[in-house]
């Protein structure tokens, strides 16, 4: 028997492992950088990125060649920058306060985009700096087993001519020789991180607590910067301004707060303490979703990047969470939702050492999956989480809260829009063409219960139905635009989409001389017969997509009359029976009458 031994976990094979640690992409590695940043009090962190130029087929390009982070915080002596350096290791492991503490950060972050990676940090002056790196071809090859002895340094020209936050304390982290660096160009990197840190780093920004510098230039002039912005806050509960978002909401709130009850406080109890959870809800206001084609638009377009649950922790956000979301529906883009939690709650959340996800929180919304309309179906699988000692038991109120109100925001949303769809007078207009139909059969002696009351006021008219449409969730002003028009245009039929309740699919009713059919948007027939047949509601529809609505139509066409079939079919007694079929057949006169010459 071999007397050799074996090392527990060998280095150059963890390290290896360690390179595919979970960063989506060089952003949120970035991510990491500045965490360690904030996390050291810097009112000033730059991102910095290096440029060589080369030659092609006589044309100059140019491609990342270094990346930098350099911030003004507080600095670490030899100890701390040894400790940095570790895997797992770090300064404030049991700081449950601050972004930090699972002290991956700076190794694990650096590794997954580069092979060389080099720290110079300092209490006393930058021209006093320490410095120690980590060289992946030496690790690999076993030449560095361990963190190399901090040693005075002179910061490189390089990075003194380029960086503007060198304060009497701070630190550098360079990476270099980027062989899994997503974005090829300085430009790339810049424009993709800005939007990520933008979103991360929002309340820093916002409340002026960290700047946020980032800039571009050649290796060669390190002085002349090609690229060159601050981080503005990209918020995606578009509350916060001045904002990345394109104007006009750049500089006024796109969304508003959604109700009074708005933010939602839960305490959970954990590990003998007890921890404040808030969630809060916006909704887009309806200057902007409801214009026309406003997906298109370019706040539309940075809206559909911000769908989701936005996850914070410590002030800082790990992800928009998805789960939640109806991937297909472009109409996920005008809610916003944030949940927000302290570092006590990581077990309970279950928040990754990388920070990027918050793992029980999306199990939590799958295991709800199936079950979200069931009360009894929901308090028991709390009481199966309780029984099993199941983390993600906590959770399960906030995210069916969660649920909840997003099928109100949906609704709401879907409604709204749909009053904003009405055009103006149009003689081809189904509504149009049955005002017509009825017109003649008023000349041919038919009273219907609404036709005394054509001869209102117009005003005493347009007050009652805009009441009835504002009732059925349209806001004070399309209720009143709309009635308007249809008061002043002489149209006997309004359509509304309302949330009501029970099984029906639509309810008539006589207003004020007007005929209101209101579908329920409940009801399963109006996403297979209604909603699929309407033009998207952000103008964003494919060839594909309408074949695709068109079959669904028909379906839903066909179970509706056999839903009709059955209940005649079931009828009891027979002269019920013969009763139902009377009423479909004088029904079918009058369908008759208003579908003739339509082609």
């Amino acid at each position: 028997m071999s007397d050799r031994r074996y090392e527990l976990v060998p280095t150059s094979l963890a390290v290896k492992a360690m390179r595919d640690n979970g960063y989506r992409n060089t952003a949120y590695a970035i991510a990491e950088l500045i965490d360690n940043a904030i996390q050291a009090k810097a009112s000033s962190v730059e991102l910095l990125c290096c440029e060589r130029q080369y030659f092609v087929s006589q044309r100059t390009r140019r491609n990342i060649h270094k990346i930098a982070v350099l911030d003004n915080g507080v600095g670490m002596d030899a100890e701390v920058l040894s400790a940095a350096l570790q895997f797992g290791n770090g300064e404030y492991l049991n700081d449950r306060s601050g972004i930090g503490r699972f002290g991956m950060g700076l190794p694990s972050s650096s590794i997954s985009q580069c092979r060389i990676v080099e720290v110079w940090t300092w209490q006393h002056g930058p021209d006093r700096a320490i410095y120690s790196y980590i060289d992946l071809d030496s690790v690999e090859s076993d030449a560095q087993t361990t963190v190399p002895v901090p040693e005075q340094r002179a910061i490189p020209d390089l990075w003194r001519a380029a960086g503007q936050s060198f304060g009497s304390t701070g630190t550098l982290v360079v990476w270099s020789e980027l062989d899994r660096c997503l974005w090829k160009t300085a430009l790339t990197i810049i424009k993709n991180s800005e939007y990520v840190i933008g979103r991360m780093y929002r309340r820093f920004i916002q409340q002026g607590e960290t700047s946020i510098r980032m800039a571009s230039f050649v290796d060669d002039m390190p002085y002349i910067f090609d690229e060159e912005r601050f981080a503005e806050v990209n918020d995606p509960l578009y509350l916060m301004v001045p904002s990345s978002t394109p104007e006009p909401y750049d500089r006024t709130a796109m969304f508003r707060e959604d109700g009074d009850h708005w933010e939602v406080a839960d305490d959970i109890e954990y590990d003998g303490s007890t921890y404040r959870v808030t969630t809060r809800f916006t909704v887009a206001k309806e200057e902007p979703r409801n214009r026309h084609n406003a997906g298109g638009t370019s706040y539309g377009k940075h809206a559909k990047r911000n769908v989701g649950v936005s996850l914070m922790r410590a002030a800082r956000e790990l992800e928009l969470d998805t789960s939640l979301v109806i991937q297909y529906d472009p109409r996920e883009r005008w809610w916003g939702v944030e949940v927000e939690f302290p570092p006590g709650l990581d077990e309970i959340f279950g928040v990754t050492n990388n920070k990027q996800a918050a793992r029980h929180f999306t199990e939590a919304a799958l295991a709800l999956e199936g079950v979200l309309t069931d009360a009894e179906s929901i308090a028991e699988l709390k009481d199966q989480m309780a029984e099993d000692s199941d983390p993600r038991g906590p959770l399960i109120d906030i995210v069916h809260l969660i649920d909840r109100r997003l099928r109100d925001h949906r609704k709401l949303i879907k409604i709204q829009r749909k009053g904003t769809k009405t055009p103006r007078h149009d003689p081809d207009t189904p509504e149009a063409r049955g005002t017509d139909v009825t017109r003649e059969r008023q000349d041919e002696g038919y009273r219907g219960v609404s036709d005394d009351d054509e001869a209102l006021p117009a005003e005493e008219r347009t007050a009652a139905l805009a009441k009835e449409l504002e009732d059925a969730g349209l806001s004070r002003e399309q209720a009143r635009e709309l009635a308007a028009r249809k008061i002043s245009e002489d149209i006997k039929y309004t359509f509304a989409d309302a949330d009501l309740e029970g099984r029906t699919f639509f309810t008539v009713k006589a207003v004020a001389g007007e005929i209101v059919i209101k579908l329920n948007v409940n009801h399963p027939a109006y996403e297979h017969l209604v909603e699929v047949l309407e033009d998207s509601p952000d103008g964003e529809v494919t060839q594909s997509q309408l074949l695709d609505r068109l079959s669904r139509a028909n379906r839903g066409l066909k179970l509706l009359l056999m839903a009709w079939a059955r209940f005649e079919d079931e009828a009891y007694p027979d002269k019920k029976r013969e009763d139902i079929q009377d009423l479909r057949t004088e029904w079918g006169r009058y369908a008759a009458q208003f579908l003739q010459d339509e082609r």
